[in-house]
């Protein structure tokens, strides 16, 4: 089993906040998701380190008026990546394009959650 001690140099903690939207027009800095990935110098996800250290990829959702949820950076075969908090797949979230995105502080992401799609913020990067 892989342990934080085992991790590469390439794994980063990840802070998503979320962006402003229609019901957050100064964002909300306490809702979003934490994350430990693998990180390419220049922010892409690295598949081929995620694929080796699965059991550590980890995401925490916290918001204000909900418990943080704990869970997985999963992907799928067609290599859509989506966060995993129980098995099956009512529960998860979607992240929109991430194989593209950058996770770079003032960056933006999408994910997809209960039917809908919201904007975060990359607002942390650092060694974990």
């Amino acid at each position: 089993m892989t342990t934080l001690a085992d991790l590469t140099p390439n794994f980063r903690s990840v802070r998503l906040v979320l962006a402003r939207d229609k019901d957050h027009p100064s964002g909300a800095r306490e809702a979003g998701y934490d994350l430990l990935v693998p990180l390419d110098k220049d922010g892409h996800l690295i598949p081929e380190e995620w694929k080796s250290h699965q059991e550590v990829c980890r995401v925490r959702r916290f918001g204000p008026d909900e418990n943080d949820r704990i869970g997985k950076l999963r992907r799928k075969p067609g290599g859509q990546w989506y966060f995993d908090y129980e098995e099956g797949t009512d529960d998860d979230e979607i992240g929109f394009r991430f194989a593209d995105e950058r996770f770079v502080i003032g960056e933006y992401v999408s994910v997809k959650n209960a039917g809908s799609e919201h904007t975060y913020q990359v607002a942390r990067v650092e060694k974990p």
